[in-house]
């Protein structure tokens, strides 16, 4: 049975006074988890919420040395996400790291504020133009970092691959389904992050997907409520390499603290998990080879990334 991978315990003690965060979707689960322990050790957080109000209540419950910041961020409105740089560049001169956290999984269709496809138009495209506009102050604030979560999904099975449609990623001309739209949306997030580590290559700002592991979160409510997940199968979270918020971020957290992991900037990062295909991933690895061969294809992201600056239209 897979184990759990965890942080060195030393990154959990490192001092962060003075280091600023965005970590989009702060509120709850993965996010939640990331923007307690940053804090903890002394990190000011920027939680980029879609629900204020419930951005407002977690942040209420956060204790360290740190603090925290509640600003509103529908990652489903690209006015929205201008909305957010905005006022972050406004209030804020440097960013050590940001944290692309927020996702939505297996939705039914529907198309967002701009007439995306709702989870490549929040998991991705929200994401990318995020980035794009803090870009700037990542690099000023450098050596600084840029976590983008993916997934497990993203890496399919033999019997369903998971393959980029760049000529549909709307799913205009294809039957919607809605596991598939997901897992096109997760391997999106990891080729981002392989073109983007390209582009910044010697900036000294460090990009990485990862799969956090499969959490006790809300992310599943679309496929089951959530009570099935987080009470009636806690028993079997062993088998199913399920985890706390905390153990699943674990991994983001690895990522953004240590010292080492600069030197793998474009690389995947995964927690274990039994969902892999491929038996000898499924213990996992920081960082570790994508069992999806087109999460190492060059071109590929190149292609989406060009695509995906089109899509968002002027990033400044």
């Amino acid at each position: 049975m897979p184990r759990t991978l965890r942080c060195a315990p030393e990154l959990l003690k490192k001092d962060l006074t003075g280091r600023t965060y965005v970590v989009t979707g702060a509120n709850s689960g993965v996010g939640l988890a990331t923007t307690e322990q940053l804090v903890r050790q002394g990190g000011h957080v920027v939680m980029g919420c879609r629900r204020v109000e419930a951005g407002n209540r977690a942040a209420a419950s956060i204790a360290g040395a740190g603090s925290v910041e509640v600003m509103e961020l529908n990652l489903g409105s690209l006015a929205s996400v201008r909305r957010f740089a905005e006022a972050f560049r406004n209030k804020h001169d440097r960013l050590d790291a940001l944290v692309n956290n927020a996702g939505i999984m297996a939705t039914p269709f529907h198309w967002t504020e701009d007439g995306f496809e709702g989870q490549f138009g929040v998991n991705h495209l929200g994401h990318f133009l995020l980035t794009e506009l803090l870009l700037d102050v990542l690099k000023a604030s450098a050596p600084s970092r840029a976590v983008i979560l993916s997934s497990v999904g993203h890496a399919g099975t033999r019997k369903r691959p998971v393959e980029m449609h760049l000529e549909d990623l709307n799913f205009e001309q294809r039957t919607y389904d809605p596991l598939a739209a997901y897992c096109e949306s997760k391997l999106a997030n990891v080729l981002h992050a392989k073109e983007l580590a390209s582009r910044l290559e010697g900036s000294g700002v460090a990009v990485f997907s990862v799969h956090p592991g499969w959490a006790r979160s809300n992310l599943v409510s679309s496929t089951m409520p959530a009570w099935v997940q987080n009470v009636l199968m806690r028993p079997f979270s062993g088998l199913l390499t399920m985890m706390s918020n905390e153990d699943a971020a674990q991994t983001t957290l690895h990522c953004l603290l240590d010292d080492d992991a600069p030197r793998h900037s474009g690389k995947y990062f995964s927690q274990c998990s039994v969902l892999y295909a491929d038996k000898r991933c499924r213990k996992g690895g920081w960082p570790m080879p994508s069992p999806n061969p087109q999460a190492h294809d060059a071109d590929l992201a190149r292609q989406l990334y060009e695509l995906s600056l089109r899509m968002i239209g002027p990033a400044q």
